[in-house]
C-alpha cells in the first residue's frame, strides 16, 4: 500500500447493490481523505444511503471492492463497525431514559471500559453537560441531534458517517452541528455526510452527486460546477415565472430557475444562451447580466437530468 492510498479513510471502487430488479448502487467509487468533511448529495431514492452502508461494512455489495480505515469492506466489516460512528437520518435514541442514562447504555453496547469517564468526556465535548438529567422526550431537535452526535463520538471513532443528519433541525442548529463538525475535521476525523441543503454542501471540503445509483459529479465545489460546463445569466424584473416557463422551449437554453427576484437561466452552449437570453428580453424593462454559476444551479441541473436513470436497463 503506498503513502497515497494510505492517506484516504474510504477508497471503494465499481461498488455494485441490487434490491430486485432496482440497481440502487450502480458503479460507485469514492475516495474520503482524512480529516476531510465529504458531502454526499442527491434526490430521495438515490442510492445515498445504500452506498453509506456498503462503504461501512453494514451491507455487503454484489461486486466491487475497497477498504475503510484500512479494512477490507467485505471481509472486515467487524471492525470497520468498531471503528466508526454511523448517525441515521432517524433520531434513534430511548426517549424515558435521560441524556446520560442514553450515552451509558450505548457505552455498555461498545463494552467500553471507564464508561463513566466517555460518558463524562463526551457531555462536556458537545456540551451537555447542563442537561445529563434531562430527559431526552422533551428535548428539541437541535439538542437530540446532539445527542445523537455525542453517541457517535463516544467510542472516539476515526470516521463519522452522518446520514441526513440535520433534518428537520432549526438553521441555528444546524449552524452550531457544522461549527462541531469542522473542529471534529481540525482534529484529524474524517466525515462522510449526506445531505440536500446546500448551505451545507458548500461547507464540505469536497463533493460528489448521485443520482439513482450513479455518481455524477465529484470534486471540490468548484470542480463540480466546472464539469458541468454551463453558462447562466440572470434576469431581473417582473413576470419571471411566466417568461421562465418561455424560455425553457427555447433553443440554447438547459434550465430556467427563479431564485427571489431572480431568474437563473443556464445552457452549455455560451452564445446560444446569451442569444436566448438577449432575445427574451428586448423591448423591455427586464435587466439581464452574466453570473457565475452557483452549486444549486448545478445541482438542479443535475437532478433534471438524471430522473429517468432508475428505470434504465443497467
Amino acid at each position: 500500500m503506498n503513502d497515497d492510498t494510505q492517506q484516504y479513510v474510504i477508497d471503494v471502487h465499481d461498488l455494485n447493490k441490487r434490491f430486485g430488479n432496482k440497481h440502487v448502487v450502480n458503479n460507485v467509487s469514492l475516495q474520503v481523505g482524512r480529516g476531510e468533511i465529504f458531502g454526499f448529495l442527491g434526490p430521495n431514492g438515490s442510492g445515498k444511503t445504500t452506498s453509506i452502508r456498503l462503504m461501512c461494512g453494514l451491507l455487503t455489495p454484489d461486486s466491487g471492492s475497497g477498504t475503510c480505515l484500512g479494512y477490507d469492506i467485505v471481509r472486515e466489516s467487524e471492525q470497520i463497525k468498531r471503528n466508526v460512528g454511523y448517525m441515521t437520518q432517524r433520531f434513534s435514541y430511548w426517549e424515558d431514559l435521560t441524556i446520560r442514562e442514553n450515552l451509558d447504555f450505548v457505552a455498555r453496547i461498545y463494552q467500553m471500559r471507564n464508561r463513566r469517564e466517555a460518558v463524562d468526556r463526551s457531555l462536556e465535548s458537545l456540551g451537555l453537560q447542563t442537561r445529563a438529567n434531562q430527559l431526552t422526550g422533551s428535548l428539541s431537535g437541535g439538542w437530540k441531534q446532539r445527542l445523537a452526535l455525542a453517541a457517535c463520538m463516544l467510542h472516539e471513532p476515526k470516521l463519522l458517517l452522518l446520514d441526513e443528519p440535520t433534518a428537520g433541525v432549526d438553521p441555528t442548529a444546524r449552524r452550531d452541528f457544522w461549527e462541531e463538525l469542522h473542529r471534529l475535521a481540525a482534529t484529524g476525523i474524517s466525515v462522510l455526510v449526506s445531505t440536500h441543503y446546500m448551505d451545507e454542501a458548500e461547507r464540505c471540503h469536497k463533493l460528489a452527486y448521485i443520482a439513482y445509483g450513479k455518481m455524477l459529479a465529484r470534486g471540490t465545489a468548484s470542480e463540480v460546477i466546472e464539469s458541468q460546463g454551463l453558462s447562466t445569466w440572470s434576469i431581473h424584473g417582473e413576470h419571471l415565472s411566466k417568461l421562465s416557463e418561455q424560455l425553457r422551449t427555447t433553443p440554447g437554453v438547459d434550465q430556467t430557475v427563479v431564485f427571489g427576484s431572480a431568474l437563473h437561466v443556464s445552457g452549455r452552449d455560451h452564445e446560444a444562451i446569451e442569444a436566448a437570453v438577449r432575445q427574451a428580453v428586448a423591448g423591455t424593462s427586464l435587466r439581464i447580466e452574466p453570473i457565475g454559476t452557483g452549486l444549486e444551479d448545478v445541482f438542479i441541473y443535475l437532478m433534471s437530468h438524471s430522473k429517468d436513470n432508475f428505470g434504465a436497463p443497467s
